[in-house]
């Protein structure tokens, strides 16, 4: 499943991105160019706007603002699955797919207390982000928990 999220929803794309979807995040207010991006794309629109509504593509109208009930919310309406395996497999900034790295190649780029106590880190091949497996993880886990 793939996603494009309008401009009210960011802290909800990057989540998205978190749990492994891919989710663009639409900033602009031309409602032509989103329908034809999500068509040409295979995605399902993602808005807080009622009057998206009515469009003739999949949209998935969000109620709430508060981010755990938006997750909520999209994970309902669409039956999402969550799988821990996908999270942290894309980039939380520009939705880019994550890959390995040796660390040993990077350890200039990695903060020293981070580079003695991890193994295995990712990087975006676009911006060049360098991820691994902080306490972040663990507080996704407890919000996912909650979604179920």
């Amino acid at each position: 499943m793939k996603f494009i999220l309008t401009r009210e929803l960011g802290k909800l794309t990057r989540w998205l991105r978190i749990l492994g979807y891919d989710s663009i995040y639409y900033r602009e207010d031309n409602i032509s160019s989103l329908v034809i991006e999500s068509l040409r794309d295979n995605r399902i629109i993602v808005t807080r706007t009622k009057k998206l509504d009515d469009l003739k593509t999949k949209i998935v109208v969000i109620e709430s603002s508060q981010i755990e009930e938006q997750l909520k919310e999209i994970k309902h309406k669409l039956n999402l699955v969550i799988d821990e395996s996908k999270m942290f497999t894309r980039c939380t900034v520009c939705n880019e797919p994550l890959f390995s790295i040796k660390k040993k190649d990077f350890k200039k780029d990695i903060p020293e207390y981070v580079y003695k106590t991890q193994e295995v880190f990712m990087q975006c091949k676009r911006c060049e982000r360098i991820y691994w497996q902080g306490s972040h993880w663990g507080n996704v886990r407890k919000i996912i928990k909650a979604l179920k």
